[in-house]
Protein backbone atom coordinates (compact mmCIF):
# COMPACT_ATOMS: atom_id res chain seq x y z
CA UNK A 1 0.00 0.00 0.00
CA UNK A 2 1.39 3.60 -0.73
CA UNK A 3 -0.20 4.50 2.29
CA UNK A 4 -0.89 3.75 5.83
CA UNK A 5 -3.38 5.57 7.36
CA UNK A 6 -6.90 7.26 5.76
CA UNK A 7 -8.32 10.25 8.45
CA UNK A 8 -10.94 11.86 7.48
CA UNK A 9 -12.80 14.72 8.76
CA UNK A 10 -16.63 14.59 9.56
CA UNK A 11 -19.58 17.24 8.82
CA UNK A 12 -20.67 16.31 5.50
CA UNK A 13 -17.75 14.18 4.66
CA UNK A 14 -19.06 11.72 6.75
CA UNK A 15 -22.52 13.03 8.16
CA UNK A 16 -24.65 15.28 7.57
CA UNK A 17 -27.82 16.90 8.87
CA UNK A 18 -30.95 14.76 7.61
CA UNK A 19 -32.56 14.96 4.86
CA UNK A 20 -30.02 18.31 3.96
CA UNK A 21 -28.84 21.62 5.96
CA UNK A 22 -31.07 23.28 3.82
CA UNK A 23 -34.14 21.25 4.26
CA UNK A 24 -34.06 20.99 7.85
CA UNK A 25 -33.43 24.44 8.24
CA UNK A 26 -36.83 25.19 5.92
CA UNK A 27 -38.19 22.15 8.32
CA UNK A 28 -37.60 23.85 11.67
CA UNK A 29 -38.40 27.32 10.23
CA UNK A 30 -41.97 26.41 8.72
CA UNK A 31 -42.92 24.69 12.14
CA UNK A 32 -41.89 28.15 13.64
CA UNK A 33 -44.80 30.21 10.99
CA UNK A 34 -42.03 30.61 8.63
CA UNK A 35 -42.31 29.44 4.73
CA UNK A 36 -38.89 29.55 3.29
CA UNK A 37 -37.85 27.17 -0.07
CA UNK A 38 -34.60 25.12 0.45
CA UNK A 39 -33.13 26.64 -2.64
CA UNK A 40 -32.89 30.00 -0.59
CA UNK A 41 -31.84 28.70 2.04
CA UNK A 42 -28.67 27.15 0.85
CA UNK A 43 -28.51 30.62 -1.09
CA UNK A 44 -28.17 31.93 2.70
CA UNK A 45 -25.68 29.23 4.00
CA UNK A 46 -22.66 30.88 2.71
CA UNK A 47 -23.05 32.83 5.52
CA UNK A 48 -22.03 29.58 7.18
CA UNK A 49 -18.52 28.84 5.18
CA UNK A 50 -17.66 32.97 5.94
CA UNK A 51 -17.74 32.51 9.63
CA UNK A 52 -15.99 29.35 9.76
CA UNK A 53 -12.98 31.29 8.12
CA UNK A 54 -13.59 34.48 10.10
CA UNK A 55 -13.07 32.35 13.09
CA UNK A 56 -10.15 30.89 12.18
CA UNK A 57 -8.32 34.05 11.67
CA UNK A 58 -10.05 35.65 14.61
CA UNK A 59 -7.97 32.71 16.50
CA UNK A 60 -11.61 31.92 18.38
CA UNK A 61 -12.09 28.47 19.26
CA UNK A 62 -16.11 27.60 18.55
CA UNK A 63 -16.55 23.89 19.38
CA UNK A 64 -14.52 23.68 23.06
CA UNK A 65 -17.69 24.20 24.88
CA UNK A 66 -21.76 24.82 24.44
CA UNK A 67 -21.24 28.08 25.42
CA UNK A 68 -18.94 28.53 22.76
CA UNK A 69 -20.88 26.84 20.19
CA UNK A 70 -23.62 28.24 20.83
CA UNK A 71 -22.29 31.68 20.19
CA UNK A 72 -21.34 30.78 17.01
CA UNK A 73 -23.38 29.01 15.97
CA UNK A 74 -26.07 31.97 16.70
CA UNK A 75 -24.07 34.53 14.85
CA UNK A 76 -24.61 32.03 11.87
CA UNK A 77 -28.32 31.76 12.21
CA UNK A 78 -28.60 35.55 12.68
CA UNK A 79 -26.82 35.95 9.84
CA UNK A 80 -28.59 33.55 7.97
CA UNK A 81 -32.44 34.57 8.62
CA UNK A 82 -31.46 38.23 8.21
CA UNK A 83 -30.70 37.21 4.16
CA UNK A 84 -34.03 35.43 4.29
CA UNK A 85 -35.93 38.62 5.83
CA UNK A 86 -36.76 37.01 8.53
CA UNK A 87 -36.40 37.93 12.43
CA UNK A 88 -33.97 36.65 14.78
CA UNK A 89 -35.20 37.75 17.61
CA UNK A 90 -38.34 35.48 18.57
CA UNK A 91 -36.68 32.47 19.22
CA UNK A 92 -35.83 31.32 15.84
CA UNK A 93 -32.32 30.93 16.10
CA UNK A 94 -32.81 28.93 19.47
CA UNK A 95 -35.03 26.38 17.50
CA UNK A 96 -32.27 26.09 14.84
CA UNK A 97 -29.38 26.04 17.51
CA UNK A 98 -31.63 23.17 19.43
CA UNK A 99 -32.48 21.07 15.76
CA UNK A 100 -28.88 21.30 14.63
CA UNK A 101 -27.49 20.03 17.82
CA UNK A 102 -29.76 16.86 18.41
CA UNK A 103 -28.24 13.92 17.57
CA UNK A 104 -31.62 12.26 16.11
CA UNK A 105 -31.29 14.71 13.06
CA UNK A 106 -27.92 13.12 11.74
CA UNK A 107 -26.87 10.51 9.35
CA UNK A 108 -24.44 9.07 7.53
CA UNK A 109 -24.00 9.80 3.58
CA UNK A 110 -25.06 6.45 2.04
CA UNK A 111 -21.32 5.75 0.55
CA UNK A 112 -19.47 6.07 4.30
CA UNK A 113 -20.34 2.52 5.52
CA UNK A 114 -18.71 0.48 3.14
CA UNK A 115 -16.21 2.48 2.01
CA UNK A 116 -14.72 2.45 6.19
CA UNK A 117 -15.51 -1.19 5.45
CA UNK A 118 -13.53 -1.90 2.38
CA UNK A 119 -10.65 0.28 3.79
CA UNK A 120 -10.33 -1.19 6.90
CA UNK A 121 -10.06 -4.98 5.08
CA UNK A 122 -7.16 -3.61 3.35
CA UNK A 123 -5.46 -3.24 6.45
CA UNK A 124 -5.36 0.79 6.61
CA UNK A 125 -5.88 2.66 10.05
CA UNK A 126 -8.71 4.78 9.88
CA UNK A 127 -8.96 7.86 11.99
CA UNK A 128 -11.21 11.29 12.44
CA UNK A 129 -9.89 14.60 12.72
CA UNK A 130 -12.80 17.11 12.64
CA UNK A 131 -14.08 20.17 13.84
CA UNK A 132 -17.07 19.37 16.38
CA UNK A 133 -18.52 19.50 19.47
CA UNK A 134 -17.34 16.75 21.55
CA UNK A 135 -21.07 15.31 21.04
CA UNK A 136 -19.76 14.22 17.80
CA UNK A 137 -18.38 10.78 19.54
CA UNK A 138 -21.83 9.76 20.68
CA UNK A 139 -23.58 10.62 17.86
CA UNK A 140 -20.45 8.24 15.71
CA UNK A 141 -21.81 5.63 18.02
CA UNK A 142 -25.15 6.35 17.60
CA UNK A 143 -24.62 5.70 13.93
CA UNK A 144 -22.70 2.25 14.50
CA UNK A 145 -19.48 4.03 12.92
CA UNK A 146 -17.50 4.84 16.25
CA UNK A 147 -15.51 1.64 16.46
CA UNK A 148 -14.37 1.72 12.84
CA UNK A 149 -11.77 4.81 14.11
CA UNK A 150 -8.73 3.89 15.54
CA UNK A 151 -8.22 7.53 16.31
CA UNK A 152 -10.95 10.28 16.58
CA UNK A 153 -9.71 13.68 17.16
CA UNK A 154 -12.16 15.52 17.74
CA UNK A 155 -11.78 19.37 18.32
CA UNK A 156 -14.44 19.64 20.75
CA UNK A 157 -12.39 17.18 23.37
CA UNK A 158 -9.03 18.44 22.13
CA UNK A 159 -9.15 22.30 22.67
CA UNK A 160 -7.99 23.07 19.35
CA UNK A 161 -9.09 23.16 16.02
CA UNK A 162 -8.49 22.80 12.31
CA UNK A 163 -6.56 24.36 10.65
CA UNK A 164 -3.69 23.93 13.35
CA UNK A 165 -1.06 22.03 12.28
CA UNK A 166 -0.91 20.57 16.15
CA UNK A 167 -4.52 18.57 15.65
CA UNK A 168 -3.13 16.68 12.61
CA UNK A 169 -0.32 16.00 14.22
CA UNK A 170 -2.03 14.80 17.60
CA UNK A 171 -3.86 12.60 15.40
CA UNK A 172 -0.73 11.30 13.55
CA UNK A 173 0.83 10.67 16.47
CA UNK A 174 -2.10 8.50 18.56
CA UNK A 175 -1.66 6.35 15.07
CA UNK A 176 1.72 5.55 15.48
CA UNK A 177 2.00 7.06 11.15
CA UNK A 178 4.16 9.62 9.53
CA UNK A 179 2.61 12.25 7.45
CA UNK A 180 4.13 10.92 4.35
CA UNK A 181 2.20 7.52 5.12
CA UNK A 182 -1.00 9.43 5.54
CA UNK A 183 -4.14 10.40 3.49
CA UNK A 184 -6.77 13.23 4.76
CA UNK A 185 -10.01 13.44 3.25
CA UNK A 186 -12.43 16.23 3.52
CA UNK A 187 -15.20 19.00 2.13
CA UNK A 188 -13.37 22.43 2.93
CA UNK A 189 -10.18 23.15 0.62
CA UNK A 190 -9.56 26.17 3.46
CA UNK A 191 -9.41 23.30 6.24
CA UNK A 192 -8.89 20.14 5.22
CA UNK A 193 -6.51 20.29 2.10
CA UNK A 194 -3.56 23.00 2.90
CA UNK A 195 -3.40 22.47 6.15
CA UNK A 196 -2.52 18.74 6.07
CA UNK A 197 -0.73 18.89 2.50
CA UNK A 198 1.61 21.85 4.90
CA UNK A 199 2.49 18.77 6.83
CA UNK A 200 3.13 16.37 4.02
CA UNK A 201 0.15 13.78 4.38
CA UNK A 202 -1.92 13.46 0.71
CA UNK A 203 -5.59 14.99 0.96
CA UNK A 204 -8.22 14.41 -1.05
CA UNK A 205 -10.80 17.26 -1.32
CA UNK A 206 -14.74 15.55 -1.38
CA UNK A 207 -16.71 17.54 -3.30
CA UNK A 208 -20.05 16.11 -2.94
CA UNK A 209 -21.94 19.57 -4.30
CA UNK A 210 -19.64 19.78 -7.04
CA UNK A 211 -18.61 23.09 -6.43
CA UNK A 212 -14.86 23.07 -6.40
CA UNK A 213 -14.38 21.68 -10.40
CA UNK A 214 -11.59 23.83 -10.51
CA UNK A 215 -9.42 22.66 -7.71
CA UNK A 216 -6.73 21.39 -8.27
CA UNK A 217 -4.82 18.32 -6.20
CA UNK A 218 -7.34 15.15 -5.60
CA UNK A 219 -10.75 15.43 -5.81
CA UNK A 220 -13.87 13.01 -5.92
CA UNK A 221 -17.37 13.47 -5.56
CA UNK A 222 -18.21 10.26 -4.24
CA UNK A 223 -16.46 7.91 -1.11
CA UNK A 224 -16.31 5.44 -3.47
CA UNK A 225 -14.18 7.01 -5.85
CA UNK A 226 -11.51 6.96 -2.98
CA UNK A 227 -9.95 3.28 -3.65
CA UNK A 228 -8.84 4.35 -7.30
CA UNK A 229 -6.78 7.54 -5.68
CA UNK A 230 -5.56 5.49 -3.48
CA UNK A 231 -4.82 3.20 -5.48
CA UNK A 232 -3.88 5.59 -8.51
Amino acid sequence: MRYRAVFFDAGETLVHPAPSFPELFALVLEREGHRVLPDDVLAASRAVTARFSQASRDGSLWTTSPERSRAFWSSVYVAMLGDLGLPSQDGLRDSLYGAFTDRANYTLFDDVRSVLDGLASEGYTLGLVSNFEAWLDDLLADLGVRDAFAVRVISGNEGMEKPDPRIYRLALGRAGVDAADAVYVGDNPEFDIDPPAALGMFPVLIDRRERHGDHVGARITDLAQLSEVLHG
